[in-house]
């Protein structure tokens, strides 16, 4: 069913290289920011919800 349709659309077979494209340079992106995000800074991150003295995480102050 999908085919005859398909068929009929101009320039149909450049649509899963765009895509193919698109996945490609964004994992690829997100590597790349992974691999050069600061180590301290993910450190940072992963102890902010164990941190006391941060009043966000504080449950009680929203009551």
């Amino acid at each position: 069913m999908f085919k005859h349709y398909f068929e009929q659309v101009h320039n149909v077979e450049i649509w899963p290289i765009i895509s193919l494209s698109i996945f490609f340079v964004f994992f690829v992106g997100l590597l790349v920011y992974v691999l050069r995000i600061k180590k301290d800074h993910i450190s940072h991150m992963s102890a902010m919800p164990l941190n006391e003295d941060n009043p966000e995480n504080d449950l009680t102050s929203s009551r």
